[in-house]
């Protein structure tokens, strides 16, 4: 079997959910938005940075259902 090798946009996908769940990570834990704490609480830039890791996850999932098939 041969692996897909992944896009520049499959990496930036992959990162930004790293980046989403050590943030959920951190708020469990410690009650600490990494997200807000750099870019301002619920900032125009904090919005989007959690929209994208939203979409990226979506992304994932369809990206993940792909190489399922394969």
């Amino acid at each position: 079997m041969r692996m897909k090798k992944l896009s520049a946009l499959d990496w930036v996908a992959l990162i930004l959910i790293i980046v989403g769940g050590l943030n959920w990570g951190l708020f469990g834990a410690f009650k600490f938005d990494l997200v807000a704490a750099i870019l301002g609480s619920m900032s125009a830039v904090a919005r989007i940075v959690y929209i994208l890791v939203g979409l990226s996850a979506i992304y994932t999932l369809i990206l993940l259902a792909k190489l399922g098939k394969k």
